[in-house]
């Protein structure tokens, strides 16, 4: 199984929010980056996802899981939604400094691709991450 990240910005989609969707959960949309949408299709269903604020708060702040694989969005278009349920908040937010300030972080995308809103994430960094945030 894969590891993940996708940003959003709390004032747009927050993970209270995310968690207020239940186990329905919800999709992911407005990704309109190619490199981001690829990532996007090569989740697969159960596979496990940081969920992180963006330009406010700029931290992990849960993991959320995938219910649905990528789908259509709007026929005609190259752009694909995935279905998320929020699985656990980190008892301890991980910020994008301590990510930084981690020298086996240092290859993350969170630190190398900054912009991309979908990443994927190593089985260390994953670990590594969940170690902070208190899990």
């Amino acid at each position: 199984m894969a590891h993940w990240l996708i940003k959003s910005e709390p004032v747009k989609w927050s993970w209270d929010q995310q968690v207020a969707a239940g186990a329905k959960g919800t999709h992911w949309d407005g990704v309109k980056n190619h490199t981001a949408k690829l990532n996007l299709m090569a989740m697969k269903q159960g596979e496990q996802v940081f969920f992180y604020h963006s330009n406010e708060g700029l931290e992990v702040v849960g993991i959320v899981e995938v219910i649905k694989e990528a789908y259509i969005w709007i026929p005609g278009e190259p752009w694909v939604l995935v279905d998320f349920k929020a699985v656990k908040p980190l008892p301890k937010p991980v910020t994008l400094a301590q990510v930084k300030a981690e020298p086996k972080l240092a290859k993350m995308s969170l630190v190398t691709s900054f912009r991309l809103s979908v990443q994927p994430v190593t089985d260390e960094e994953w670990a590594l991450v969940c170690e902070m945030g208190g899990l």
